[in-house]
């Protein structure tokens, strides 16, 4: 898996509901929290996409999918465009650990531990997810880890902040 073009997609379809407007265009530091995910998400990637909003990549196989629609969005470009694999990160991860990358990339899929949104995702699994989002199930992240046995990267010590609320943001910006 190592050694090809890595594509980097920003998970950003959600709603919001419990930061009370588009958490993905709130500020921090005087740029958005979008425009913090990419930035993270870059240096390790030939591109960047974002998935599940205005002027990135539609959800697969249709909008409002939640995290699995911009994933599969993601990896169905990433097949089609040559690169080896997905690194993904959540809207409201305004932080990436440059480290990261290199503990996460491999054959198999891997997500950090407790941030499931930060994760690897060979493109060869772009059909795969199509037949998880066609089942009935209830599309969670949890649920395809364990149908693709995804592994668990820990990295002791790393705390991340994940802004879901506006005082999470407030708390941050202190």
């Amino acid at each position: 898996m190592r050694g090809g073009p890595i594509l980097g997609a920003v998970l950003a379809g959600g709603r919001s509901s419990r930061f009370g407007s588009d958490k993905a265009m709130a500020l921090l530091d005087g740029k958005t929290l979008l425009d913090h995910a990419m930035a993270g998400l870059a240096p390790h990637v030939t591109e960047v996409v974002i998935c599940g909003r205005e002027g990135g990549l539609t959800d697969r196989p249709r909008p409002d999918m939640g995290p699995l629609g911009g994933l599969n969005a993601a990896l169905h470009h990433a097949l089609s465009h040559g690169f080896t694999g997905v690194l993904t990160t959540g809207c409201d991860m305004p932080f990436y650990p440059a480290d990261l990358p290199a503990a996460l990339i491999g054959d198999k899929a891997a997500i950090l531990q407790g941030q499931q949104l930060l994760g690897w995702w060979p493109a060869t699994l772009a059909f795969e997810l199509d037949a998880h989002l066609g089942e009935e199930n209830d599309r969670s992240i949890r649920g395809w880890l364990e149908r693709v046995r995804a592994r668990v990267v820990e990295m002791p010590g790393l705390a991340l902040p994940n802004i879901n609320r506006p005082e999470d943001l407030v708390n941050l910006a202190e």
